[in-house]
């Protein structure tokens, strides 16, 4: 015990000594981590962009799906054996162009045999009318009887009958020859084959032989929220209102078109209305099927106060910016917002043009704090107060 009380004064002792016989006294760093102060007056590096007056559109926006002006699937009239494919999957046929064939043997035998039957009756005919001049004749002159001649009448008057059924049977043979050949009903693209030579193909079959889509023009269905409704039946009876569709995957611009439809009723399970829009759709990027997005343009405001969509923020207090003053410090200031558009919000109030706002940086602001741009998005930073 009496060792380690010498050994604590003796380093006692050695520490004064050092210290040329003064005690040495630490000081703490200041609170926050930060030395040598004026941490509370540094400029704050912030983006800053221009509050300016733009002509924005007014749009409505949903998803869409891809809809074939026409659709047709093409099944055989007749039963036959399908013998010649005209076509190749996936290509582009018009109207009364030549898809498949069947078997023409047995239609063609048939309206041999109708035509032959027509010929006999025809002669038939022929001298049963000669039979009845005759008759007529020799009615006049007392030879034949009245009973006599009305027989030859009435053979005849059959005999014509069937010359008419005869005809009637050889133009049913010739239109059923003609449905041998399966021609393409409209303008349009092909899809699978499903029916391929030599298989048998029977008259209303439940399998299409082949399916095919006008895809020019193309339909695109989408839904709207029926609080739009009001807003988009005022603009389209003003006029043809523009839409666009882009499948997300696309990266080229998005196809244009018009609002040709609008449904009689609002689904009241969804809340929602159905709308259709027509594409030309020349270039075929839009297929039937796809899921597209939709954007409809009803019109465009003039003149909007716009500012990026990055300088809005949201507190307890509702929608607010920080506007860069001439001392290059930041105030806060609420701001009513009309509506999105893509990357830029319309300002209803709370902003006038040439305006700067600080578009990144917003964290670590308070109101008066003092700013440093570091880069103008879109518009210059304010020159300091001399």
């Amino acid at each position: 015990m009496r060792i380690l009380t010498a050994v604590t004064v003796s380093l006692a002792l050695a520490s004064y000594a050092c210290s040329g016989g003064e005690a040495v006294e630490k000081t703490p760093p200041p609170a926050g981590g930060r030395g040598g102060g004026g941490g509370q007056n540094a400029a704050v590096p912030v983006t800053t962009a221009e509050v300016v007056r733009a002509s924005v559109p007014l749009l409505v926006q949903g998803i869409g799906t891809v809809i074939a002006a026409s659709t047709v699937a093409v099944h055989a009239q007749i039963t036959g054996e399908l013998t010649h494919v005209h076509f190749t999957e996936g290509q582009d046929v018009q109207q009364g162009q030549v898809l498949v064939t069947l078997d023409k043997r047995p239609l063609e035998a048939a309206l041999a045999q109708a035509q032959a039957a027509l010929d006999r009756d025809i002669a038939q005919l022929e001298n049963a009318k000669a039979q009845a001049v005759r008759y007529d004749d020799l009615l006049k002159r007392g030879i034949a009887t009245r009973e006599q001649v009305d027989q030859i009448r009435t053979n005849a008057a059959a005999l014509e009958a069937t010359v008419g059924s005869d005809r009637a049977a050889v133009q049913n043979a010739k239109v059923q020859l003609e449905y041998a050949t399966i021609t393409s009903p409209l303008t349009g693209r092909t899809g699978l084959l499903q029916v391929h030579p030599g298989n048998l193909v029977r008259a209303n079959d439940t399998q299409a032989i082949v399916t095919i889509n006008k895809i020019t023009p193309v339909y695109v269905s989408f839904a709207l929220p029926e609080a739009q409704l009001p807003a988009l039946k005022h603009f389209l009876a003003q006029g043809p209102l523009p839409v666009s569709a882009q499948s997300p995957t696309d990266p080229g611009p998005p196809s244009t078109g018009r609002v040709t439809f609008i449904d009689n009723a609002v689904d009241v399970t969804t809340g929602t209305i159905k709308v259709k829009g027509t594409f030309a759709n020349t270039d075929h990027r839009l297929w039937p099927g796809q899921f597209v997005n939709v954007t409809v343009t009803l019109s465009a405001e003039p003149n909007a106060i716009v500012v990026p969509s990055m300088a809005v923020q949201t507190g307890q207090q509702g929608t607010y910016v920080f506007v860069v003053k001439s001392d290059q410090t930041a105030e806060l200031r609420p701001v009513t917002v009309a509506r999105s558009n893509g990357d830029r919000i319309v300002i209803q109030s709370g902003l006038q043009p040439g305006e700067t706002v600080v578009t990144d940086g917003q964290l670590r602001l308070v109101a008066g704090s003092r700013v440093s741009v570091k880069n103008a998005a879109g518009g210059t930073a304010p020159k300091a107060a001399s």
